[in-house]
């Protein structure tokens, strides 16, 4: 009896789980590689371009630099790599540091490089390069501090929290690399700026290499690659003809996708800048295309194969030999390449469809609004630069950190699934808040009125007009909406991929989220332009609540599943059961 009322004692949900959570150290260590990964993304995608402003660069040539986003919008493509390749020289540091800790050191290296060179016209390609260098590294950081993420987990470092730190992070390095960088560099110079922000990163590589992490080549749950890969050759699995065959069909595939993103930079980088493609035209005439042959064809190979391995067709009927040549080659790159699909699609089998639809609609209204937002504030509301600053980067990262660390706190007492459905709800009704303000704001001033709001406001930014109290009253409450839904989100995302393959997995489901906000836009633009801003931001919340919908269906699933496991509240755990070997 005193066992197990110790046992209730420890596992009561709210301050004291995530207290305890948080004083774990590997909540610090991910609220370091959090920062980390959000702090060259600030740096590279929206800070350089205001350097490269001041220093008067063409803006055909700074077009050059949208490049840099295609490293995050196709991140999944090398993906295989985190997952299945050890460095050289740097196994001992851990499965997943081995990536994390150089590709911070050579950030660090890369910005103090930015910092002692000169942006100009003519000295353009050097500073350029090392940009798109140290993007790929920001990208590849990125794939291995979520997949360590999800591998490190445990009871007490629940991946619920350490996705909630891993996101305050991020946006505190938004916020730093951003608005205060913006700051620091009036007052000092950019290139000092630059070169503070490289020994930040420095730092936190140097701090990274006494984080815990699982062994190179060797997987959470205690096995070992050439295990995996020996069992490919064992009674009951498919034929390597058939493995091959997949191989091929998925390799080619990834190696079009790959082509066609590589053809794209070159002309991008060695073209004038008149026979220049467009970035955003790429994606969006051949971003769909690469997710179809990354993802949606090998899925289905990948469902086959899952098939027909239940089904005990195409299967061996005794163990074959240890491979040798060209079929330990094969069987390598079907590990990297076609195992982390089959595995996703075996175990969620039809499952899978709910679960793509959820990852396409759960941030749409978040991804698709954030292109639009300044021309709203600006174009339509007529607000000037300096509040519209004051209520998005100051007032609106505070409200985002504030939501996340509420997101955190829910996912402890009511669980994932509950917080995602919540998040999802929320994060729709907001939409209403800009409804509101698109028609005058009168229901959004007199509700910040009301409660003191914008008397609060009004003392802290003396230089804003009237209606800065209701513009940082609804940024604020969007904001808070998205750091409860964006926790639950990426704790959600994250339990549903398997430890072994989380790096690609997750990568996948990931990129979908990004691709669907940026195909949105166009359609988007072309309503805005038509029918008003009102009449879009109904529309964001249907599309809202079909996420809710979504949501209520995936938390039934999940419940079936826990119930079918023997697990009493699966929406607590740390990951998604792994199937059985």
């Amino acid at each position: 009896m005193a066992e197990a009322a110790a046992e209730t004692k420890k596992s009561k949900p709210g301050w004291r789980t995530l207290a305890r959570s948080l004083k774990n150290p590997k909540s610090g260590y991910m609220a370091l590689f959090g920062f980390a990964s959000g702090l060259p993304f600030a740096l590279f995608l929206g800070t350089l371009y205001a350097w490269l402003s001041e220093a008067e660069v063409e803006l055909e040539t700074m077009g050059v630099f949208s490049l840099i986003g295609l490293a995050y919008a196709f991140q999944f493509l090398w993906s295989p790599l985190i997952d299945k390749v050890s460095i050289p020289g740097f196994r001992k540091l851990g499965r997943r540091k081995q990536w994390i800790v150089p590709s911070q050191i050579l950030l660090g290296v890369i910005l103090i490089a930015l910092s002692l060179s000169n942006p100009t016209n003519e000295a353009i390609g050097w500073f350029s390069l090392l940009a798109g260098i140290g993007a790929l590294a920001s990208a590849t950081q990125d794939i291995a501090i979520n997949a360590w993420r999800i591998d490190v987990a445990d009871e007490e470092a629940t991946l619920d929290i350490l996705s909630t730190v891993y996101q305050m992070g991020y946006r505190l390095a938004a916020l730093v690399g951003g608005a205060l960088g913006l700051i620091i560099a009036a007052r000092i110079g950019w290139p000092q700026t630059y070169l503070i922000m490289g020994g930040i990163l420095l730092a936190i590589g140097i701090a990274g290499l006494f984080a815990p992490d699982s062994k190179a080549g060797e997987n959470v749950d205690g096995t070992v690659t050439d295990e995996l890969l020996l069992s490919l050759r064992k009674k009951g699995e498919l034929k390597p003809s058939v493995r091959a065959k997949a191989l091929g069909a998925v390799g080619l595939l990834w190696a079009l996708a790959i082509g066609v993103v590589l053809t794209f930079m070159y002309m991008s980088l060695a073209y004038a800048p008149e026979d220049r493609p467009n970035p955003t035209d790429f994606t969006v005439n051949y971003g769909p295309w690469i997710i179809v042959a990354t993802v949606v064809i090998p899925a289905l190979i990948a469902g086959w194969l899952a098939s027909q391995k239940a089904k005990g067709e195409n299967v061996m009927t005794e163990d074959l030999p240890e491979r040798a040549g060209n079929s330990y080659a094969v069987d390598h790159l079907y590990r990297a390449l076609v195992m982390p699909l089959v595995e996703f699609v075996g175990r969620m089998g039809w499952s899978l469809v709910l679960i793509l639809s959820l990852v396409l609609t759960y941030r749409i209204c978040d991804a698709i609004w954030g292109t639009f937002a300044y021309p709203f504030y600006l174009g339509e509301l007529e607000y000037t630069n300096d509040e519209v600053a004051f209520a998005s980067k100051f007032f609106g990262v505070g409200a985002i950190i504030a939501g996340l660390a509420l997101g955190g706190y829910l996912l402890t007492v009511i669980g994932r699934m509950a917080t995602l459905t919540l998040g999802a709800l929320i994060a729709a009704l907001t939409n209403l808040l800009y409804a509101d303000m698109a028609a005058g704001g009168a229901n959004m001033q007199a509700a910040s009125d009301f409660i003191g709001f914008s008397a609060l406001i009004n003392f802290m930014a003396p230089f804003g007009s009237e209606g800065l109290p209701r513009l940082t009253f609804t940024i604020m409450w969007e904001n808070l909406a998205i750091g409860i839904a964006g926790a639950a989100y990426v704790a959600w995302l994250s339990s549903i991929v398997s430890k072994k393959y989380s790096a690609v997995q997750y990568a996948l489901l990931s990129s979908l989220t990004l691709l669907v906000g940026t195909l949105g836009r166009g359609a988007l633009g072309e309503m805005i332009e038509d029918q008003g801003y009102y009449d879009v931001f109904i529309l964001t919340t249907l599309i809202g609540f079909v996420a809710v919908v979504l949501c209520v269906f995936e938390w039934i699933r999940v419940s079936r599943a826990g119930a079918k496991s023997g697990v009493v509240t699966p929406d607590r755990h740390d990951a998604a059961p792994e199937p059985a070997e």
